[in-house]
């Protein structure tokens, strides 16, 4: 084995949902909107489409995990679809110009996150025994995740991002291209993620050497039954380290 890659929510990270994001970004649209010339729509409208988004949009991400090779959402179609479908056009305009830049505060807005147990300590390990890293991710800002990775100085050598390549999991390309930019073969790399339907799927579409699964709070969530199994099962980032020291 000769690459690991790692999913970002879930595996890299663990996240608590912020309760009041959701009136923060409705207050920041409001704020917009208004600045542009525009008062027909109040912060707490703002805050119920939004709201109303979110879970449409949720619906999507879980009918996504069926084609083979599904698209990313970007940024535009969210908040000019999902969002603002029934705002008047300057409005609706204004938010899908701005589309890039809000997607990136609400993923700062939406949760709270830290490392999770043992990705210090894994990635250090890595780094002794020639194992490059990457991380390969759906995201809807991936910027976001950039930030957090500068942050606390998680250092990989690619991260891979699906609004950024216009791909989500379980689309094989997702991890086609991070094997391709490491210059290995997927059969010579690892992938680890929590979710079935969008991580394990992924994994055995792309020809990884094996997929795991880490163990989250969003594991047992699926929509529905998927026949790929993974290879082994992790609770943290000590667990990936067993393993690696066993193979």
């Amino acid at each position: 084995m000769k690459a690991l890659l790692l999913d970002f929510g879930g595996v890299l990270v663990q996240t608590v949902k912020r309760p009041t994001w959701a009136a923060e970004l409705a207050k920041d649209v409001h704020a917009r909107l208004v600045n542009a010339g525009f008062d027909g729509l109040s912060a707490q409208e703002v805050e119920l489409d939004l709201r109303a988004g979110v879970a449409a949009d949720r619906c999507w991400k879980d009918a996504m995990s069926r084609p083979y090779a599904p698209e990313e959402m970007t940024h535009r179609r969210f908040w000019g679809d999902f969002v603002a479908a029934d705002w008047p056009r300057a409005p609706r305009e204004l938010v899908m110009a701005e589309a890039t830049a809000l997607c990136k505060l609400m993923g700062e807005l939406r949760q709270d996150r830290e490392v999770r147990p043992g990705i210090t300590e894994l990635l250090a390990a890595c780094r002794t025994s020639g194992i490059v890293v990457g991380v390969v991710s759906n995201a809807l800002s991936g910027a976001v995740h950039r930030d957090f990775m500068t942050a606390h100085g998680l250092e990989v050598a690619v991260q891979v991002y699906s609004d950024e390549v216009g791909v989500r999991k379980p689309n094989p390309e997702m991890i086609w291209i991070a094997t391709r930019a490491l210059g290995v073969d997927p059969a010579e790399a690892w992938y680890v993620g929590d979710n079935y339907d969008r991580d394990v799927v992924c994994g055995a579409r792309a020809g990884v050497g094996a997929t795991i699964l880490m163990r989250s709070k969003s594991t047992d969530k699926v929509p529905y039954e998927v026949r790929q199994r993974p290879d082994a099962i992790v609770d943290d980032g000590f667990g990936l380290i067993t393993l690696l020291e066993e193979a």
